[in-house]
């Protein structure tokens, strides 16, 4: 039993480094590297920027994600979308809720849009030390993008294979790339002692003192320390609170240690500009080549755990109604969590390509990364707030604001990178949240442009029909929002052309505010030959439609479906309309038989 508990303990710590802390491990590759592209490196300045380093992590990664996030989770799932529906339970109908719903879009949008700049960022930077190698020092910049842009396109290539089976070795791989870093860090810190002092805030509190707005603006970089910590909260789901967070000190020593270590070594190397790589070449000349490769594999791994946190935004966002439905394969028979959505996929893949070409490097492109990440570190404070002022643990409110406070200090910080590329963060996290608000706003307007009917004036016309005893052989299925509304295509298919089978089954799927869980309730007397079956599942269900008729004993012989034909001269709900008919509809997603389809045109006005 206790041999079963400790391997239970350090497999899940070994998992959770290859899951869940992928991006903010590779973020030593470029931070200090960056930092220092606009402060001189100073003792005075490394003290500095150590300690803000320092305090950075701590406050916003350990107390905002490890400490108070995860203490909030629905059924152990994360994430913005998981904020959203804890807010709806909590909040009554009113201002407050819609800007709920408001915040968390715009959360998830940001998340969407950092997943295109994390992978650019990450392979970019980690290839860029092919140059430190006498025999490539002089290798032209688009060859390393090229390289880079190879390297993703193999990565986006493969995920329609799934990750399962590769999977169980990405957490050894990033153990053993942290235990690098760790190792490293030690062996530099070891020529200097006196780096260790940099944790004290003092050092902080000196550095943007004498420095004045020019310090203020380096915080737009220091934040990048930071990136991928939002991955502790958001991928919670996969492994559990408990490994996330254990592992998550491991991987803060181990961070720390190598920040403190790359101080000590600009310090006594100030020329130097990529300081990771260099530190270690300096090391150990010889392991430098196999440390190279062990850097470019880790931000594979931390793009693979980015990718796969898109999709999973993605499928929380359709479920949940807040995004149009896309295709969805589902790559692994025992990881529910492995899934591919090929539309994001492949779009993900041109906008990562574009962004490695647009920056060529990997500094350029750390103009445009931060911004998202603030931002939404500071919606899930705000939204954070909301929920314990709401709840018993009131006494965190105050800790919250206050981490609320410095992640909007960092956040505007990153108004200065605007011109210089942040824009695209913007530009990238407009195209989901734009398409959020059309999707949830047209649904809306288009259910009320479709009038449906009461059930009960429908059944009265419904009994008549039946009752003359022309009924169709078999049981028809007919897809409807709930059971209590009747949609204009039902009430053509069996009032207006008197299509009626001798079992008439409605089913209504309603996805509940908790992550899993699937309860089916079967109405068999609504009228006669009229029944209702009404599936509850969680928002993170994967769901097999037809095997849970079966199991009640629902045979169908034909199955209809509503398609909204939509005129409008309104440019919004044109847009609305479009992505419609680009996105595959309810029978679609959901894989039902083709051959027993029939879907029933109505032409709506919005």
């Amino acid at each position: 039993m206790q041999q079963h508990q400790e391997e239970g303990f350090w497999g899940g710590i070994v998992k959770a480094l290859g899951l869940v802390f992928g991006d903010i491990g590779t973020s030593p590759i470029y931070t200090l590297t960056i930092v220092f592209t606009l402060t001189r490196p100073t003792l005075e300045n490394v003290y500095g920027i150590l300690s803000l380093v320092f305090w950075t992590m701590t406050i916003l990664v350990t107390v905002e994600y490890a400490w108070l996030a995860m203490s909030l989770g629905r059924k152990g799932q994360g994430g913005e979308i998981v904020l959203r529906e804890i807010l709806i339970k909590l909040l009554k109908k009113g201002r407050m809720l819609a800007f709920a719903g408001f915040l968390s879009f715009l959360g998830v949008s940001l998340l969407l849009g950092d997943g295109v700049i994390t992978p650019a960022i990450s392979i970019l930077s980690a290839v860029e030390g092919l140059l430190l190698i006498p025999a490539l020092s002089g290798m032209k910049q688009w060859l390393l993008v090229g390289i880079a842009a190879l390297i993703a396109c193999t990565l986006f290539f493969f995920q329609s294979r799934g990750t399962d089976k590769v999977a169980g070795i990405f957490g050894p791989i990033m153990a053993v790339y942290f235990v690098t870093l760790l190792v490293s860090g030690l062996g530099s810190i070891a020529e200097m002692p006196s780096i260790l002092k940099a944790v004290s805030p003092h050092y902080a509190f000196e550095f943007l003192y004498h420095n004045g707005f020019a310090g203020y603006i380096v915080l737009s970089e220091v934040i990048l320390c930071s990136t991928g910590g939002e991955a502790l909260y958001a991928d919670m789901g996969h492994l559990g609170r408990k490994p996330i967070v254990r592992a998550w000190y491991f991987v803060f020593f181990a961070l720390y240690l190598n920040y403190l270590g790359q101080g000590a070594f600009i310090a006594q190397h100030p020329e130097t500009k990529n300081i990771l790589f260099s530190m270690v070449k300096h090391q150990a000349p010889l392991l430098y080549i196999p440390f190279l490769c062990l850097t470019i594999m880790a931000t594979i791994i931390a793009s693979q755990a980015i990718i796969s946190g898109v999709f999973s935004i993605v499928y929380q966002g359709i479920t949940t109604r807040l995004m149009p439905l896309f295709k969805v394969d589902y790559t692994s028979t025992h990881i529910q969590s492995q899934i591919y959505i090929g539309a994001i996929n492949w779009a993900l893949m041109i906008a990562v390509i574009f962004v490695m070409f647009f920056f060529q490097k990997s500094e350029n492109l750390a103009a445009a990364y931060g911004m998202a990440v603030t931002g939404s570190m500071t919606i899930t404070a705000t939204m954070m707030i909301m929920i314990f002022s709401k709840t018993m643990k009131k006494w965190k409110v105050p800790i919250v604001v206050l981490v609320a406070l410095l992640d909007l200090v960092y956040f505007v910080s990153t108004f200065s990178k605007i011109p210089h590329g942040a824009y695209w963060s913007i530009i990238l996290a407009a195209v989901p949240f734009v398409t959020i608000m059309i999707w949830t706003k047209g649904q809306r307007a288009l259910y009320q442009a479709l009038k449906p009917l009461d059930l009960e004036v429908f059944t009265l016309s419904y009994e008549q029909i039946y009752a003359k005893g022309r009924n169709i052989p078999g049981t028809a299925l007919f897809f409807v929002r709930g059971l209590d509304v009747i949609p204009p295509y039902l009430v053509h298919c069996v009032i207006r052309s008197n299509i009626i089978y001798e079992r008439n089954v409605m089913i209504s799927i309603v996805r509940t505010d908790e992550p899993f869980g699937v309860e089916c309730q079967h109405t068999t007397a609504m009228a006669s030959g009229l029944e209702g079956f009404e599936v509850q599942a969680g928002y993170m269900e994967v769901l097999d439609i037809e095997g849970l008729i079966h199991d009640h004993g629902i045979t169908e012989k034909v199955i209809f479906y509503g398609i909204e034909d939509i005129t409008t001269l309104n440019p919004i709900w044109k847009v609305f309309a479009v992505i419609k008919k680009l996105t595959p509809n309810f029978v679609q997603f959901n894989k039902l038989p083709a051959a027993r389809l029939q879907g029933v045109v109505t032409r709506v006005e919005m």
